[in-house]
């Protein structure tokens, strides 16, 4: 059985901690928060062995085999790190790190550690898009010519005007981090690397909030593409996903508020006058459970299995730190006003 510790009581408390709890090779034994006293009555609250109020004493309880981090991306370095100085694996929330510095420290740690290590890309645990995946990896669309990415929601941080690390993007947040990580990350996974990009950020009119951006993407494929993304539409069109290829074309959208549920995956060949839905496996589960939960039990599957077998686990530290580079690429072509040229991922993306 193994004992993990998570470091974070808002995501890690009600994502993370029933998500582990999913898998009976595991217990989780500990939580760390900032409020010694409030993480140790949430600890008993939930039938937790230990409440931290520091997150090293977690790290390096003996009880604690694996450590899940769920902190801003400015402070999950130090956590990270040390856990895997200490021999331990490591479960990441997106983006890695506060910049792309900070991303290329802890990806050279998880190397020299070779443990398991993770990161929280979810999306592609849905199983819409897995079956979106083996429907453009089957060939049916033929070559890609051009994919419309667009994601319009109102964040809880926006709606209730919060200042937090996921309004600013000096620490690690922003659209970039809290959001456009993810549409990186998944628009590699269906398509191959993005070669370039340019584009401009926007922040919530008057603040300092970023909130907005709007990109054009070049695929190392040959394909184009395009991303907006905002995180301040109220009663937004949600998120849609359009793959063009010069066989076919596919489409997937989810227009609600819940980021995880609601997926519809539509397709079009030669000689259809229409679009036809595909039919998915039932992702909705339980109304009343977080549907992150979800997609992130089959993340915690495959880190345990890499923790028991030794064997690297997907998506890594290599895919956030490519991730990393895209966000630096994207915040480079605002401010110059240029086209970016970005380089090839190198070591292993996706799942």
């Amino acid at each position: 059985m193994l004992g993990v510790g998570i470091v974070g009581c808002n995501y890690g408390r009600n994502v993370l901690l029933p998500a582990f709890r999913s898998d009976p090779r595991c217990e989780v034994v500990a939580l760390a928060g900032s409020d010694a006293a409030r993480t140790v009555e949430l600890a008993r609250a939930a039938n937790v062995a230990h409440g931290f109020g520091d997150w090293r004493a977690l790290v390096e309880e003996e009880s604690v085999a694996a450590v899940a981090v769920a902190v801003p991306p400015v402070l999950q370095l130090a956590v990270a790190c040390r856990a895997l100085e200490l021999g331990k694996p490591v479960f990441v929330e997106k983006p890695l790190a506060a910049d792309l510095a900070g991303a290329g420290v802890m990806l050279a740690s998880a190397q020299r550690s070779a443990l398991p290590t993770i990161i929280d890309f979810n999306f592609p645990e849905l199983p819409a898009w897995r079956t979106a995946k083996a429907i453009l990896d089957s060939g049916r669309l033929g070559r890609l010519r051009h994919v419309v990415a667009a994601w319009n929601t109102e964040s809880h941080a926006v709606r209730l005007r919060l200042t937090s690390w996921k309004t600013a993007a000096e620490n690690g947040g922003g659209v970039l981090g809290n959001f456009v990580s993810h549409c990186f990350h998944n628009l590699e996974w269906f398509c191959g690397p993005i070669c370039g990009l340019g584009g401009r950020l926007l922040n919530l009119p008057g603040s300092n909030a970023q909130a907005s951006v709007a990109l054009a993407l070049a695929f190392a494929s040959g394909a184009g593409g395009s991303l907006q993304m905002s995180c301040a539409s109220f009663l937004g069109s949600g998120q849609r996903i359009e793959l063009y290829g010069d066989e076919g074309t596919l489409v997937l959208a989810n227009p609600t508020t819940d980021y995880f549920r609601n997926f519809t995956l539509m397709h079009g060949a030669r000689g259809d006058d229409r679009l036809h839905a595909v039919a998915t496996a039932d992702e909705s589960g339980d109304p009343t459970r977080d549907s992150r939960i979800a997609p992130v039990s089959r993340l915690v599957k495959r880190f345990l299995d890499a923790c028991e077998s030794g064997a690297p686990a997907a998506p890594g530290f290599a895919a956030g730190y490519r991730v990393q580079q895209l966000i630096d690429a994207a915040a480079r072509a605002h401010e110059t006003g240029r086209w970016i040229d970005v380089a090839a991922a190198c070591g292993e993306q996706h799942a």
